[in-house]
């Protein structure tokens, strides 16, 4: 049994409650990142994570390992996190973490020291049930018991195949429960505060982050499109897609350095003033350099009744529960677009080309292009997820 140990008390704690449950229980630490350009000093430093990692495999007297993955995290995770905001999306690295790096170029790893499993420290819980459907068995992934802490959206891109090699032994553990164990068991990370920020390389400045792959484009335009633009009354507008401005439906409130550094519902960064209530980022268009806002929180363009998913972009984490061909019924579920997102009632049916369409009981605030759409069982199974297209 390979733990992947971080360096902080949920790892550790994992590897405690598996050793107690009498696994032969193997630490491994990954190093996943080195450039430091644009890292706010002091977040999350790698150096520090592997000392705390090692005093923890030390204390519990487990073997240790340290392995860096670094060039396959650039490449599967970082290059697909640069190319998706030159495209003007927003990605959710961590959920490309978990299914890239974590459960496979790090589970390859553990298999090939001679572990069956490979655990961590996510908040989530798995089961196993056997198909109506089809008869087979089938792993589910399911929410962790602390409902502050679920971590299973980050998971929602996993296959059955990761599943299967997947432990997460604190997934019925609640966060203050899990420091007092760290505590009792004298355990190094006891008080360390939780990571933030991008998977395994911590808070950033973005601009100055992706400004390695990204250049800055100045001089683009801020239009700030007035609440009641006629836009957001005519019929025919496709609930499912974003609202298409244009330059002249609006007025040019100040300017930036690039589109392409802009995120759907962000309100700091955009240095305009003497507004009667702050400004949201409500669109963005990377090719005309554009970013448009409007006021206020409870402005139109920020919110959207229903999003669609490309057909390639869909995953079943139960694939016996994916629509048949031809079966373009609504379901019910319940979808979060966002990490700690409480989830909202839709439903969600797949079209005669397969595109998934999410159709929400209320309007959602922020759905953004690129990032990830998961949809669960009411009984917390996550049953499968997708990418938000434009």
């Amino acid at each position: 049994m390979v733990v992947g140990l971080s360096g902080g008390v949920d790892s550790s704690v994992a590897a405690w409650v598996l050793k107690e449950q009498g696994y032969e229980v193997v630490g491994m630490f990954m190093r996943n990142w080195h450039d430091t350009t644009g890292t706010l000093a002091g977040d999350c430093p790698w150096y520090d994570d592997r000392v705390f990692a090692e005093l923890v495999a030390k204390k519990l007297d487990i073997e240790f390992h340290f392995i860096d993955l670094s060039e396959q995290y650039r490449q599967r995770v970082v290059d697909y996190m640069f190319a998706e905001y030159g495209r003007g999306r927003t990605p959710n690295p961590d959920v490309l973490c978990n299914r890239e790096i974590k459960f496979d170029a790090f589970l390859k790893a553990a298999l090939e020291l001679g572990a069956d499993y490979v655990a961590t420290g996510h908040y989530c819980k798995t089961d196993t049930v056997v198909s109506p459907a089809d008869g087979q068995t089938y792993h589910r992934l399911i929410a962790g018991d602390d409902h502050n802490k679920d971590q299973s959206y980050f998971l929602c891109q996993l296959n059955q195949e990761q599943l299967a090699k997947a432990l997460f032994p604190i997934g019925d553990l609640e966060k203050p429960e899990v420091r007092r164990i760290a505590a009792e068991q004298g355990l190094a990370t006891a008080k360390r505060k939780d990571s933030q920020g991008i998977c395994f390389v911590g808070k950033v400045d973005l601009p100055v982050f992706l400004q390695q792959k990204l250049a800055a484009r100045p001089g683009g335009a801020i239009v700030e499109i007035p609440a009641d633009w006629a836009g957001y009354v005519e019929a025919g507008h496709d609930p499912y897609a974003p609202y298409a401005y244009h330059e002249n439906d609006g007025t040019q409130v100040g300017e930036h350095n690039g589109a392409h550094f802009y995120t759907i519902g962000q309100r700091k960064g955009l240095k305009v003033g003497g507004k009667p209530e702050p400004l949201f980022v409500i669109a963005t268009d990377v090719d005309a350099n554009i970013v448009y806002v409007g006021m206020g929180e409870r402005h139109p363009g920020l919110y959207r009744r229903g999003l669609r998913i490309r057909p390639e972009e869909m995953h079943w984490v139960r694939p016996d529960l994916a629509p048949t061909a031809g079966d373009t019924a609504p379901r019910e579920y319940l979808v979060r677009i966002r990490y700690r997102q409480p989830l909202q009632r839709a439903t969600l049916r797949v079209d005669d080309d397969g595109w998934g369409i999410v159709d929400f009981a209320e309007p959602q605030r922020g759905v953004t292009a690129g990032q990830f759409a998961a949809w669960y069982a009411p009984d917390g199974e996550l049953v499968g997820s997708g990418v938000i297209d434009a």
